[in-house]
């Protein structure tokens, strides 16, 4: 019998994948697994019998992953899971961009008085006159699940995109529409694009992306999307921008009080993925993640262990070891399960940073304690039998 403890309110439809092995506890003492959205884990106390944590949804920074990571605790996020959900956004973010309809709404509920309210419209409505999308170009700087998506609706929308993604993956690239140009550096995006939305991580190399520096290599009048992290436009920058014409105008899913004090900057609260299927996805995505490391040992979607997957067991039994990628690990592990006489059928290792995994199917029944003498080897972290017939 597994426990899991939700932090949030996780949609029902996902906690339904929770079969009858599974039971929901209020407290993490004796939790095997954590669910959870935007709950705050950095002032919290982690039980040792937590195995894993998913979070449903894209972004971490509401986990220590470092902490948890030296106590062999895999951290799960669910990248694409409310990937439709932002593109549709994205979207409505181009078109906002370009057509000045919030500030067309804005005046009309300034004139609900006037007695001849047709006639004014007719006569005023210049002045939030835009453009169209057609026949503009686009850069899309990343090429991950949004990315692509994104990338494929502007050009059925009549956009010439660029896209520009140097870590892009295979399976984005099968995905990305062959309209799409490949572009090679980013200064290319910022010189030849109409339209830039950045759809990339937060994270040192990235922070500040779109500088004083970028700027001044765009065309004038730009228009800026970040439905990705606030972090990635400098705002100093910015607005200088936008005083100078580089940036006609910059649509963002963070606002913050510089940028509420801006002109031209439409500021939407953080709306991405807030749609009834985006949170069911992302639950449900977080629940089989959850279910497959518990019952099976494979690792998906996670953050600081690196994915492993093996399918189900068809062995006498299955060895996990969450440990440090160091050197003369697997040929410690092998010797103790040849010393007691325990043959490997299988065996996975796979590597991420500073943390590695090993999963082992054995042909052998597992007899007396195994996990002992292989936790005690330096740089072990955390050692399970998943399976133990």
């Amino acid at each position: 019998m597994y426990k899991i403890r939700t932090l949030d309110n996780i949609s029902q439809d996902g906690l339904k994948l929770l079969n009858s092995n599974y039971n929901i506890t209020e407290s993490d003492n004796d939790a095997d697994g954590i669910l959870l959205r935007s709950f705050k884990m950095h002032d919290m106390d982690l039980s040792p019998s937590v195995k894993i944590i998913a979070r449903a949804g894209a972004g971490v920074n509401n986990i220590p992953i470092e902490r948890y990571s030296e106590e062999g605790v895999v951290v799960c996020n669910t990248p694409g899971a409310n990937a439709n959900a932002v593109k549709e956004l994205v979207v409505l973010g181009l078109l906002l961009s370009s057509r000045r309809v919030v500030e067309g709404i804005k005046w009309v509920r300034t004139v609900k008085d006037d007695k001849d309210v047709s006639k004014l419209v007719e006569k005023e409505k210049s002045k939030f006159a835009g453009q169209e999308l057609t026949g503009k170009k686009l850069g899309v700087i990343g090429l991950g699940a949004i990315g692509v998506m994104v990338s494929n609706i502007a050009i059925s929308l009549g956009m010439e995109v660029y896209g520009y993604d140097p870590f892009i993956s295979i399976e984005s690239a099968w995905g990305l529409s062959c309209d799409v140009q490949r572009v090679l550096n980013l200064d290319q995006i910022m010189t030849e694009c109409d339209y830039i939305t950045l759809h990339v991580p937060l994270i040192e190399q990235t922070k500040n992306l779109m500088n004083k520096e970028k700027f001044a290599l765009s065309k004038n009048g730009i228009r800026l999307l970040n439905f990705a992290r606030g972090g990635l436009v400098n705002h100093n920058d910015l607005k200088e921008a936008i005083q100078n014409g580089q940036v006609h105008s910059y649509v963002t899913d963070f606002p913050d009080c510089d940028l509420l004090n801006m002109d031209n900057v439409i500021n939407i609260p953080h709306l991405g993925a807030s749609t009834y299927e985006s949170e069911e996805n992302c639950a449900k995505m977080a629940v089989s993640q959850t279910r497959d490391y518990l019952e099976n040992g494979n690792i998906i979607n996670s953050v600081n262990y690196p994915d492993c997957f093996m399918g189900m067991s068809q062995s006498k039994g299955r060895i996990a070891i969450n440990h440090k990628n160091i050197p003369n690990m697997l040929g410690q592990i092998s010797s103790i399960l040849a010393n007691q006489n325990i043959n490997i059928a299988d065996m996975l290792n796979k590597s991420k940073g500073d943390y590695a995994y090993t999963l082992i199917d054995v042909d052998s029944d597992i007899n007396g304690n195994v996990t002992e003498p292989i936790k005690a080897i330096e740089g072990v972290l955390r050692v399970r039998v998943i399976k133990k017939d």
